[in-house]
């Protein structure tokens, strides 16, 4: 009796790709397989990424955190305080979610209250006061919409420190790291650099929230996703942000030092470009950067 000859399939040849890499793309985010702007989205909301402290842990020596905004609370969804990086002394300051649940509950998932942004107003006065960069890191949903937030002047709180930042006598570096979510991003976000993680995202309101506002459907958040253009490289050709930082391979979540030591020499570069400036022409390009922004007629 004849036996069948097993004939073995040829593996199926990987297919190559603008950047050459054959499905093999050491980048976190392949260049010829750029991910929808939800996945994007998931990622930038990923609890595995590196929050406040993680950021505080592998860039900074010395930092001494500071509490309090001398009128109400000592706001834990938003912190601060002095300290070196490389030696060059500055205020960091940044949204801190929290890595654990109770941290998540005492920071309030990073949104902060009324309070936490005096506090921050506070800090950027002893920043300037003694001519030190302010380093910021936006890590929030957005501001605490709760009913005693609005009490105590939520939105007050925003505008007066949009304001203040803008007239701050000291360079101001921000670095958008994950979700940079409506008006309680943009409080702290004022800055003479803006720098963005490739993976993070940055919007006037989430796309779930636009989605229930323009079609009250929230399954069409994929859809506002991509009209809001929140996404680094969006914003980036929209002249929102400066510069993005690229991830190691897997993303922020993968290797919180290696991600930690990007943001530390980007940040390093931008303070020692801005320290070369005088003050007065820090702050009438601050002002212009921002007056620019949506303007895009000729």
């Amino acid at each position: 009796m004849a036996t069948k000859k097993t004939v073995k399939k040829a593996a199926p040849e990987k297919k190559a790709c603008k950047c050459g890499c054959k499905g093999e793309c050491k980048k976190s985010t392949c260049k010829c397989e750029s991910k929808n702007v939800m996945d994007i989205v998931k990622l930038a909301r990923d609890a595995k990424r590196p929050h406040l402290l993680d950021f505080v842990k592998y860039i900074c020596e010395d930092f001494e955190e500071l509490h309090g905004d001398r009128l109400v609370n000592d706001d834990r969804g938003l912190i601060g305080g002095f300290g070196s990086i490389d030696g060059v002394k500055c205020l960091i300051l940044g949204h801190h979610k929290g890595a654990t649940l109770d941290e998540n509950m005492e920071a309030n998932f990073g949104m902060a209250n009324p309070d936490g942004y005096r506090k921050a107003m506070r800090l950027m006065k002893l920043a300037e006061k003694f001519h030190l960069p302010v380093v910021t890191f936006v890590d929030t949903p957005g501001a605490y919409p709760g009913k005693e937030a609005e009490e105590r002047g939520q939105a007050e709180a925003i505008a007066k420190s949009l304001e203040f930042s803008s007239l701050l006598k000291t360079p101001i570096v921000v670095v958008i790291t994950g979700e940079g979510g409506s008006g309680g991003a943009l409080a702290i976000a004022v800055g003479d650099r803006i720098l963005m993680l490739e993976n993070a995202v940055y919007s006037v309101i989430s796309p779930e929230g636009c989605a229930g506002i323009l079609w009250r459907d929230g399954t069409k958040a994929p859809e506002a996703a991509q009209a809001l253009k929140i996404t680094a490289p969006d914003l980036k050709k929209l002249g929102a942000i400066d510069e993005i930082i690229p991830e190691p391979k897997g993303g922020a979540g993968a290797n919180h030092k290696a991600t930690a030591l990007a943001v530390k020499k980007a940040v390093l570069a931008a303070i020692k470009e801005l320290a070369k400036l005088p003050t007065d022409k820090l702050i009438d390009e601050r002002y212009a950067k921002f007056r620019a922004m949506g303007n895009f007629y000729k």
